[in-house]
């Protein structure tokens, strides 16, 4: 950082999921002073199983918190796939160095988000229980107003909050197009039997409806049912309304539908939807304000949105500091450096190919035997190579991550 200022640049980051906290951290550990905002009025503990990827270990080694993220695993093996009666017929296991369905390193959105968050508590200004209602920009600087009244000055804005993120509608609205993938996903937690394994178990039903479930490793079980439909309101009615419409559109299914929907009506704070749709916006900054994370380009489940979000925060924060130290005044060239390296990568990881996700929720009965007998297929080890790089959503265009001499810290448990 630039010596010779009066003050350090004063940096607000909202959202304190993933990319909020990395970037939070790594911008206080270059030197600026940071305000890191979250809506909800505590640290969110709730949430599925989500994967480190490729460059996203990386990140979390140069933080020092992988060992702790490894301690923190959900312990799951691997993928199964199974028919109506739970038999079966396709599994891949879990290896190490190998990134399968099942990642090396898988662990719940809450207990890694609250790890990013203890290591950058102690250098930020955290904050919890308000939001971003106001924001005007001058040649200076940027002047914030909250939903609790008050009003603040900071030097940038950076913005890495969820897919329906308030404050990017605020500002990138008419830059910004939601890509629907036909499909609504809905995810709870269920209490562990002696029967459940530690495997992520699919299936495949008719109707365009798939359903899961896989261990984490709090003794409970996480389960998901997703289905395909037509973007008409369900994600915004109420939790009684969106249990009874999924318990008549999964009716008759079989294997553990009915164990997931009853589980779900029985822990409703544990119970959430999500519609399967990209967001795509224009440029990723504007001004003073910057976006990253599912707020910039999130999909929901591709296996990639985690990763993205470290490595976009480990780019934004390493090139915010190379911008000051120089003595630049504006962040903008910082994020054009930032968009510039991340925005093909982001692109091929999140999307999805024209039909992709209805192709995973068959109709008939012989597209439920088409997709099966490509489990199969991709479960064999002459071809499981070729169905991790075809099958799985995967990164292209890969950057390569610069050193970033103040982004590193020594190995420690968090």
């Amino acid at each position: 950082m630039d010596t010779t200022r009066s003050r350090p640049p004063r940096i607000l980051v909202t959202g304190a999921s993933i990319a909020g906290p990395t970037l939070a951290w790594g911008l206080a550990r270059s030197g600026f002073d940071v305000v890191l905002l979250e809506r909800s009025p505590r640290q969110r503990a709730t949430g599925q199983n989500i994967d480190v990827r490729g460059l996203g270990r990386e990140v979390l080694r140069r933080m020092g918190v992988e060992d702790t993220v490894r301690q923190n695993l959900t312990g799951e093996q691997g993928t199964r796939y199974v028919d109506e009666r739970g038999r079966v017929y396709a599994q891949i296991p879990r290896e190490e160095g190998r990134d399968g369905p099942t990642a090396e390193l898988e662990v719940l959105r809450g207990t890694f988000a609250r790890i990013l968050v203890d290591l950058a508590e102690p250098s930020v200004d955290l904050r919890y229980g308000d939001f971003v209602t106001g924001v005007a920009q001058d040649a200076d600087g940027v002047d914030v107003e909250f939903d609790s009244g008050s009003r603040e000055r900071f030097d940038a804005l950076l913005v890495a909050e969820g897919r329906s993120s308030r404050t990017r509608r605020l500002l990138f609205g008419p830059e910004t197009t939601l890509r629907d993938f036909g499909v609504s996903i809905t995810y709870g937690t269920l209490e562990r039997t002696a029967a459940d394994a530690d495997w992520w178990d699919w299936f495949t039903a008719t109707g365009g409806r798939v359903a899961s479930v896989r261990p984490d490793n709090l003794g409970t079980v996480r389960a998901s049912l997703s289905f395909e439909s037509e973007p008409q309101g369900f994600e915004a009615l109420p939790v009684l309304s969106q249990l009874d419409l999924l318990r008549a559109r999964f009716r008759g299914a079989g294997w553990q539908t009915e164990r997931i929907l009853d589980g779900f009506a029985a822990n409703p704070d544990e119970f959430y939807t999500q519609r399967m749709e990209q967001v795509v916006v224009s440029s990723w900054h504007r001004g003073r304000v910057a976006l990253l994370g599912d707020a910039a380009w999130g999909s929901g489940p591709t296996g990639m949105g985690t990763t993205l979000a470290l490595v976009a925060a480990h780019v934004l924060a390493g090139e915010l500091h190379r911008t000051y130290a120089d003595g630049g005044e504006h962040p903008g060239p910082a994020f054009a450096r930032y968009e510039s390296l991340l925005r093909r990568y982001a692109d091929s990881a999140q999307g999805l190919p024209p039909g992709g996700a209805r192709l995973l929720h068959p109709s008939s009965r012989a597209g439920v035997r088409g997709v099966q007998t490509v489990h199969r297929l991709a479960a064999t080890r002459p071809l499981r190579g070729l169905a991790e790089r075809t099958l799985l959503t995967s990164a292209r265009s890969v950057p390569r991550l610069d050193e970033y001499p103040t982004l590193r810290a020594e190995p420690a448990r968090v």
